[in-house]
């Protein structure tokens, strides 16, 4: 094999693992997204879990983050404003990214 194709190889190996783990740091953000909604539409305890499944759920119905940021919203309705959940949005996912990363180094 030729340096070129080691090289290749590690690329296509490195871009597998940073979109695993991009995807394993959505699912968990928005996880944590819907156990913050949760509570504040008052869920607790296995309702609570029941949600955060719903907005697990709710990633794929398209590319992006519009899905989930539609769904969370639209339950939320004007206990949060647009600004504040994108904001949320925005910190959850470097807490999930966090989380992720020191899962995988353990």
């Amino acid at each position: 094999m030729t340096t070129f194709d080691d090289r290749e190889q590690t690329f296509e190996k490195k871009y597998a693992h940073d979109a695993e783990m991009n995807f394993k740091a959505e699912a968990r953000r928005n996880k944590l997204l819907g156990l913050w909604a949760a509570e504040l539409l008052g869920k607790t305890g296995d309702d609570a879990d029941a949600y955060a499944r719903e907005v697990i759920k709710s990633d794929f119905e398209e590319a992006g983050d519009e899905d989930v940021f539609r769904k969370v919203s639209g339950d939320l309705g004007t206990k949060v404003s647009e600004d504040d959940l994108r904001a949320k949005m925005r910190e959850l996912m470097a807490t999930a990214r966090d989380q992720v990363m020191t899962e995988v180094s353990d």
